[in-house]
């Protein structure tokens, strides 16, 4: 067993116990956290694929600016404990879509490996930060550019909502 796999399957493990960490907490402040390490584990097995930029996008787009935006938005709005207690008939239609997800998903892991692999592109084109950075912001610089107009309005707008209304006003 190299040292690679052994890696892999700890931090596969730390990725699925965070994973179910965040979805059974209790606390919305702990859930964040959990997802901060499950974002940095992902993280990790990008440098593991040899994907030093996409690794380093992942830490400071995710781990960093987005889990700053959610707990902004979690102190903002005072929303620190989430309902303690679970209706588990509420809970039907999400768990029958979890399971249709995970029938989906084994459908397509057992397609995906019961073909040959063939390789579409060089994948060290890839890795590289300038080729990178080209095809972010020149090929794709709407889109790049549409989601930040998304974030900053969804962080107006969780503003907007936090803001308690003045007596006497409609």
């Amino acid at each position: 067993m190299t040292f690679e796999l052994v890696l892999f399957f700890i931090l596969a493990a730390i990725a699925v116990a965070t994973a179910v960490g965040m979805v059974l907490s209790k606390n919305s402040v702990y859930a964040a956290l959990y997802l901060v390490t499950n974002f940095i584990s992902v993280a990790i097995f990008y440098l593991l694929l040899d994907a030093p930029f996409i690794s380093l996008a992942q830490v400071t787009v995710y781990a960093g600016a987005i889990m700053v935006l959610f707990l902004f938005v979690i102190m903002l709005l005072g929303a620190e404990k989430i309902a303690p207690e679970l209706n588990w008939r509420d809970m039907a239609i999400p768990l029958v879509l979890a399971a249709a997800l995970m029938v989906e998903a084994g459908l397509l892991f057992v397609q995906r490996f019961s073909q040959p692999f063939t390789a579409s592109a060089d994948g060290a084109a890839f890795a590289d930060p300038m080729s990178m950075s080209v095809t972010l912001f020149v090929d794709y610089l709407l889109p790049i550019q549409v989601t930040g107009v998304l974030l900053l309005v969804a962080m107006v707008g969780a503003i907007v909502l936090s803001k308690p209304e003045k007596k006497g006003q409609a």
